[in-house]
């Protein structure tokens, strides 16, 4: 015959059993993270913070290109045509090449630290150095060609505009050599994650104000 205790004692067991079955659940409910938990911005707030100041500073550039330009279409038309359409395609591709090196180098780079990511960095950074050369090239057959800073309001913008480009790519190329740097040891933390995401982003900017730089000055009609 069950006693009132012990029928107690039964219900209060039978009770505590589901309890901690049920937090268990909750335990698990609660483990998985949101989907933006494992997000976060790549690079450094700062970088951020320079990319879109300068992309801001470059955007009134080409507004003040574009209002001048309308204002003497046929000066703008005439000198954009000495342009050598044939160098800045091929200062395009290695840029583009080089943005693509950059992606690849930080992706293996954060997949796996051991991975021979320097390699990837130095192949963007032949780029940019063949991006220099045949800028180089360039500016020497405008200036053996009389075209020079002040000839007029194009060939004004074009050496101002090509020339502060240029001084990033210049910046860039020392990013590139510090991430390759930073690659051929092992990545060590976050820290070092950041670094190489932040490089990355600047050798971007550089590809991208290329890519509205390179139709304004040389294809706009």
């Amino acid at each position: 015959m069950t006693t009132p205790s012990g029928t107690s004692e039964v219900s209060i067991g039978a009770d505590v059993r589901p309890e901690s079955s049920h937090s268990g659940d909750r335990s698990k409910s609660t483990g998985p993270q949101s989907p933006s938990a494992g997000k976060h911005l790549p690079g450094e707030v700062g970088i951020w913070v320079f990319i879109m100041g300068d992309m801001v500073v470059f955007s009134l550039f080409f507004a003040v290109f574009l209002f001048y330009r309308n204002q003497d279409i046929v000066l703008f038309s005439e000198s954009q045509q000495t342009l050598n359409q044939t160098l800045g395609v091929c200062n395009t591709l290695l840029l583009l090449a080089s943005s693509w090196f950059v992606a690849k180098g930080v992706h293996v780079a954060r997949k796996n630290p051991m991975a021979p990511a320097p390699q990837w960095f130095l192949l963007a950074f032949a780029c940019g150095f063949g991006f220099g050369v045949v800028k180089i090239i360039e500016y020497s057959e405008k200036i053996r060609a009389g075209h020079t800073l002040m000839s007029n309001d194009f060939f004004m913008y074009y050496f101002v505009f090509t020339g502060i480009h240029f001084l990033h790519v210049i910046i860039g190329m020392v990013v590139l050599l510090l991430l390759w740097q930073l690659t051929r040891r092992p990545m060590t933390g976050p820290n070092d994650i950041r670094s190489l995401e932040s490089g990355g982003i600047f050798w971007h900017l550089v590809d991208l104000l290329w890519i509205v730089l390179f139709p304004l000055l040389y294809l706009v009609r």
